[in-house]
């Protein structure tokens, strides 16, 4: 409607919001509501730049619950809803937890290897059975690799 009054000045904004059965008032709110925001919004926009302050000083790590969590210790009043809102609008995400990747892809064609132990991993002298581990322990700076070896 405000594109139609943009686009024809010549027609006047009192004939044609008669001729749509719309109420000046409406068309006025409609208007100044463009140019001014209302409080929620005027909020909204100050509660999303002490986010993405939060957000930021987290080295973009925190999600909406830690940036809830840190607001509400700062003092400033917010619902956990509206920071979920505000953070998806603002288009920030914490970092999830990574998903642990098998590394192991097991050709089913494939001959198992003979266990030479039988599962018993008692040794009848030194130097007789050894056993290893290998295991993956996830870090923010890559994995890092634990071997242990006992002969």
């Amino acid at each position: 409607m405000t594109a139609l009054v943009d686009e024809h000045p010549h027609l006047g904004v009192e004939p044609v919001l008669r001729e749509l059965n719309i109420p000046s008032t409406t068309y006025y709110r409609w208007r100044q509501a463009e140019t001014e925001p209302c409080e929620r919004h005027r909020r909204d926009a100050e509660l999303t730049s002490k986010i993405r302050q939060v957000h930021d000083e987290s080295g973009g790590i925190y999600g909406s619950p830690r940036v809830h969590a840190v607001l509400k210790r700062e003092g400033t009043r917010v619902g956990r809803k509206r920071v979920e809102r505000l953070m998806r609008q603002a288009g920030l995400a914490g970092i999830s937890p990574r998903r642990s990747k098998s590394f192991t892809r097991r050709d089913p064609d494939a001959d198992l290897a003979p266990d030479l132990a039988q599962r018993d991993f008692t040794a009848s002298g030194p130097n007789r059975l050894w056993v290893t581990d290998l295991t993956m322990i996830t870090t923010l700076e890559g994995p890092l690799w634990l071997s242990g070896v006992s002969p």
